[in-house]
């Protein structure tokens, strides 16, 4: 596979009731590229979004759901979330201000 670029690492943001709620302690949740890794989705959030400096990131691999129809099974694709906490002196992520 070609190498990531930065603007192919974070896929859309999660907004969620809890993601939300995170959003106070400067911590927001992205869906990203099954194969980015915690130093790429950090040089992603502070390269997309001026003034941003990431504290850390964690990351969760979220299995494919099983689906059914009729006879067949399947599975949905692989999903990897990334929660990116920012750090105190940080600007807030203009993408959430208005929800």
């Amino acid at each position: 596979m070609a190498a990531i670029k930065y603007y192919d690492v974070i896929l859309k943001p999660v907004i969620t009731e809890k993601s939300m709620n995170a959003m106070s302690e400067k911590k927001y949740t992205f869906l990203v590229h099954p194969e980015a890794n915690k130093t790429m989705i950090k040089e992603a959030v502070e390269k997309m979004f001026d003034g941003t400096k990431v504290a850390s990131v964690n990351t969760i691999n979220l299995d494919g759901k099983t689906k059914r129809r009729g006879l067949t099974y399947g599975k949905t694709a692989k999903t990897k979330k990334a929660i990116v906490q920012l750090t105190e002196d940080s600007k807030e992520i203009e993408i959430f201000a208005g929800l």
